[in-house]
């Protein structure tokens, strides 16, 4: 069993650090100040390659594994969480429509979302179906060779400022459940489409979050992925790796804050002496490095699984989901503690770290549904054995 990264591995690793430093790291404060989407810096992660990590090379992606996305997620996330997370979002789309969409879809968008010549955005939540996205009301309704939809999202990322839209929709009956839902790709200027304000959020301030309401929009019945009613299953292949990538941006968001921490503890003096001389403080640091480098591992642990199609992958990233959004909060606020009231001031990064990682806990499906999901499969007869 080895852990260390490969060559190529570090090289990612460096790569990423490079862009999150030359692109990221100096702005985030001032788009977190003034809402600012960075399309432009968006693009130029697409010309780098970070807009389709894990599509194929045989359609224009880099090919690489989820383990080696969660690398660079959390390289970039040092420099803007909430531009990081914007990132994964955009990934998870354009590996959906590389993956499940017809040719003729495949020729249209792909490369333009891996080159960040269009951004996407991912469409399952609703005002009135959250944690249970199954209920989702959205309907799409056969009409020749066209889709009908009609329905409203919620809490859409990247909405106003997107190109193409994924969009979950129920194709079969109201009561159908899971197996009536249908994925399908719908461009964002369709007519019928309206974007709500631009939410007032706590956090994640640098990407437009957006209602994304339909009203008869229409759409050719190719552009659905995979088959109808294949829709949910689509969506939740897809948040097994969301959930690693954002998972990937809470590590990110907790080194550097463990970063800060240390330069400010060897930096600032009380009672004459460094507060790195102060046991109770070191136990602090101590603590939050413990409690990061059991997520890392956990987080990569789950990246291999899926990329091994191991069949309990989904227990695995839900349980490295869960306590990697916890702990990264945790360590965010901490470091903010140990800064006393600089920590609190806007002029320090850690006041937008811990509003920029508190969503975590939320989105991708919250903890609390992280939490069914793995004791769903620990009753299953032999689960906690084969754990070991």
């Amino acid at each position: 069993m080895d852990f260390s990264l490969t060559d190529d591995q570090k090289a990612l690793v460096q790569a990423a650090a490079d862009f999150s430093r030359a692109e990221l790291a100096d702005h985030a404060a001032e788009w977190d100040a003034t809402s600012y989407f960075p399309v432009e810096v968006i693009r130029r992660a697409g010309e780098a390659g970070f807009l389709g990590i894990y599509i194929p090379e045989e359609r224009g992606g880099l090919g690489l594994s989820r383990l080696d996305a969660s690398l660079i997620f959390e390289q970039l996330s040092q420099g803007c969480i909430s531009t990081t997370a914007y990132l994964t979002i955009h990934n998870m789309v354009a590996w959906m429509v590389a993956s499940w969409g017809n040719e003729a879809l495949r020729e249209t968008w792909v490369e333009r979302l891996i080159g960040g010549e269009c951004l996407g955005c991912y469409c399952l939540t609703e005002p009135g179906s959250g944690s249970d996205a199954a209920s989702l009301r959205t309907k799409a309704v056969r009409e020749g060779d066209e889709y009908v939809i009609s329905g409203s999202k919620m809490f859409i990322s990247g909405a106003g400022a997107n190109d193409v839209l994924v969009v979950m929709a129920r194709t079969g009956a109201p009561d159908s459940g899971a197996g009536g839902v249908s994925a399908i790709l719908v461009p964002a200027d369709a007519a019928g489409i309206e974007y709500g304000k631009n939410e007032e959020k706590m956090g994640w301030k640098s990407q437009p979050t957006r209602l994304v309401s339909f009203d008869g929009v229409r759409v050719p019945i190719g552009n659905r992925l995979g088959e109808e009613g294949e829709g949910f299953k689509l969506a939740m292949k897809g948040l097994d790796g969301g959930r690693l990538n954002i998972a990937s941006c809470s590590l990110g968001a907790a080194q550097h804050a463990l970063t800060l921490s240390r330069n400010y503890l060897q930096e600032r003096k009380q009672f004459g002496r460094e507060l790195a001389h102060f046991q109770a403080l070191q136990f602090k640091l101590a603590d939050m490095a413990t409690e990061l480098s059991a997520a890392r591992l956990m987080v990569r642990h789950a990246a291999w699984r899926l990329d091994q199609s191991d069949p309990e992958a989904t227990a695995y990233c839900a349980m490295a989901k869960r306590f990697a959004t916890d702990m990264g909060f945790n360590v965010c606020n901490e470091a903010l503690q140990l800064h006393g009231g600089y920590g609190y001031l806007r002029e320090f990064p850690l006041e937008r770290m811990v509003r920029d990682t508190r969503v975590h806990q939320i989105l991708e499906g919250t903890n609390e549904i992280m939490r069914v999901i793995v004791a769903r499969r620990l009753l299953a007869d032999g689960m906690i054995e084969a754990l070991q």
